[in-house]
């Protein structure tokens, strides 16, 4: 984690505090050294930002890693069919093969 790109990160929050994008880079910050806090993030992004369809195969992995099946296997569903609404092949690819990949583990 970058400290100082997370206090950048911060600071843009407090500006805007409902900028989907500087929430996602927050939680991405905080994934490798914190995952619970980057979970907080991730789950802002999940009930306030619901298009915002980065966050849902992050938010999937993250869940998964944290021993949260349940959770990760909603979030990859609800992720996957994000993608087909919004018809974005590629996220639905990454999506799909990740999600095939959690039912396999």
């Amino acid at each position: 984690m970058n400290s100082e790109r997370l206090d950048q990160l911060l600071d843009f929050l407090k500006d805007d505090p409902n900028d989907a994008f500087t929430i996602y880079a927050i939680a991405t910050e905080y994934n490798t050294s914190n995952p619970d806090k980057a979970l907080v993030y991730y789950e802002i992004l999940l009930s306030q930002h619901v298009d915002y369809l980065a966050t849902y195969y992050h938010a999937a992995i993250l869940y998964a890693d944290l021993g949260k099946s349940e959770e990760a296997e909603l979030t990859f569903k609800k992720g996957i069919a994000l993608a087909q609404s919004q018809n974005e092949s590629l996220a639905l690819r990454e999506l799909q093969n990740a999600y095939n990949e959690f039912l396999f583990e």
